[in-house]
């Protein structure tokens, strides 16, 4: 890369310069949600991960220790690296970051991702690091679809993935 990558946990500056960065690409992400990550890390019940490239914000990642969907497997969540930092490695070093953190804590470690198009690169990310299918199926809202049901393919249609950390 040739830039200076530092990897280190949010802190309170950090919500209007990540949700300013993500909504200037058109994405809704509130400064609401990282102050509500914030407090969540705070409590124990989430760490966030935060990359800057010679200090300036560029991605993050979320590990959610108590996860609505796996219960008992911390859950790798919310995962971004801005479009034009891509392709660099930073991806992969917030996910060894992120993996490291919870292998700390546990054997086994989830994560979820979208089904269309742009969530490929995340995809391929996922299987060539390790993680397989929970064999759970497609969810929506974080709800089992039955076979034969029609969902919208939206960043709420999900397929879970675990992997074995140790």
């Amino acid at each position: 890369m040739g830039d200076e990558l530092e990897i280190r946990p949010l802190r309170p500056d950090d919500p209007p310069v990540i949700s300013a960065a993500l909504n200037a690409l058109g994405w809704d992400k509130p400064e609401s949600q990282y102050v509500r990550y914030l407090a969540e890390q705070e409590a124990g019940t989430r760490d966030v991960l935060v990359a800057t490239v010679d200090g300036a914000y560029v991605g993050y990642v979320t590990v959610y220790w108590v996860s609505p969907y796996f219960e008992t497997i911390p859950e790798i969540s919310d995962f971004n690296v801005l479009p034009s930092y891509r392709r660099r490695g930073i991806g992969s070093a917030l996910m060894d970051a992120a993996e490291a953190k919870v292998a700390e804590r546990s054997a086994v470690v989830g994560i979820g991702v979208g089904l269309y198009a742009d969530y490929g690169s995340a995809q391929r990310m996922y299987v060539r690091r390790g993680y397989i299918p929970d064999g759970r199926g497609v969810l929506y809202k974080l709800e089992q679809v039955p076979p034969g049901e029609t969902v919208r393919i939206d960043d709420d249609a999900i397929l879970m993935f675990t992997k074995r950390l140790r």
